[in-house]
């Protein structure tokens, strides 16, 4: 483990190059985590309807949880108290914490942002809260992950420049007072040492991405993640900016975009230098009988299912895949039985998992361009 102003940086390397497409390995004091890399999301401390067993067995490097929602239920304090988000989940390899930042932007109707922090009402009870940078700190050590976000504000797709441009400049004020309070740590949380990470903001506005981009690379970061994209904004658009951003951060800092789940997705921004990458978009679909396939979404409430007796794609190793027919699936979700959801969800992450995992043999091997044209589905 490394140090960055005295604070914890894992090791992150670029292994190979094609193109703009990286393959590299980020050294945590978990485990190696081998990039480009989906992390399953685990909102409130566990990813819905699968086990940790299973999610190990799925392939998952990395696992990702919400401060917010912890925060307020149980409390990190109880997550702490209990062992520590790790022994909280049964997840023995690294956790990266979300700070909060993206539910400032869902509840921005019924919150209060200023340059203190956003002030707003509990979702569970409708009690007060205040989230400040410093807040998110002390919430993220207490809960014991091993990458951290900054807290930042995201704003909307539809938001003016005047918007955007207030956004960009209170996350770099909110990015310094994080790193203070993180350095006062000593950059460590419940469970070990915390690898802190700056998000870049300014919607698809390419001066004020650059703009963001420097200001957080004068305070100095281990990581970089790119934020305020897909939230309303046009596909290409979201893709350009990607792009862009992706080019101001250092080529030897882990880079990571916030909220990208379907397939095509993941290879378009892998095209563009990101290393790692997070949503609940496979898992989410899955519960509304779902499945990912190599030739697009397949939905099992289609009648057309009912009577098939082959698997949800050929050739796929998850257990839903290995042993029960598309006909059997659509009769567990139709009448809403727990299995369904479970063999769906396993089979979108494994399907997930093994894109990516492809994606980056081919980087490795320099045949990426043709892994790019191969790979397009219709979603």
């Amino acid at each position: 483990m490394r140090s960055l102003d005295g604070l914890p940086d894992f090791p992150f390397t670029v292994e190979a190059q094609d193109g703009n497409a990286r393959a590299g390995l980020l050294e945590t004091p978990r485990g190696t985590v081998q990039t480009p890399c989906f992390m399953p999301v685990g909102t409130k401390g566990t990813v819905k309807a699968i086990t940790p067993d299973r999610l190990e067995a799925v392939g998952a490097q990395i696992i990702l949880a919400n401060t917010y929602h912890l925060a307020l239920r149980p409390g990190s304090d109880v997550v702490r108290r209990l062992g520590g988000l790790h022994r909280f989940m049964q997840w023995d390899g690294p956790i990266l914490t979300d700070s909060g930042g993206y539910q400032v932007f869902s509840l921005r109707d019924t919150a209060r942002v200023d340059d203190g922090g956003v002030e707003f009402r509990s979702i569970y009870d409708g009690s007060r809260h205040v989230f400040t940078p410093e807040r998110a700190m002390a919430e993220q050590a207490a809960l014991g992950a091993d990458l951290v976000m900054c807290l930042d504000q995201c704003p909307s797709g539809a938001a003016g420049q005047a918007g955007v441009a207030e956004a960009v400049d209170r996350t770099a004020v909110w990015a310094a007072r994080c790193k203070a309070a993180h350095q006062r740590r000593e950059g460590m949380g419940t469970d070990g040492p915390q690898m802190l990470i700056g998000i870049v903001q300014g919607g698809v506005s390419a001066p004020l991405r650059r703009e963001s981009a420097e200001r957080l690379q004068e305070v100095g970061f281990p990581g970089y993640a790119i934020g305020g994209l897909t939230v309303g904004e046009d596909r290409q658009a979201m893709l350009d900016t990607t792009e862009f951003t992706a080019a101001l951060l250092p080529e030897n800092r882990l880079r990571y975009f916030m909220g990208i789940g379907d397939p095509s997705g993941l290879v378009e921004v892998i095209a563009r230098g990101v290393d790692v990458f997070d949503c609940v978009l496979p898992t989410r679909t899955a519960r509304m009988g779902t499945a990912f396939t190599s030739c697009g979404r397949l939905n099992l409430r289609n009648a057309e299912h009912a009577l098939s007796d082959g698997p949800l794609e050929e050739g796929c190793p998850c257990t839903a895949c290995r042993g029960f027919s598309r006909g059997a699936i659509r009769h567990f979700v139709m009448q809403k039985e727990i299995l369904g959801l479970m063999l769906l969800t396993e089979h979108n992450l494994v399907f997930l998992t093994r894109l990516v995992r492809r994606a980056r043999e081919a980087i490795m091997a320099g045949t990426f361009s043709a892994f790019r044209k191969q790979e397009h589905a219709p979603w």
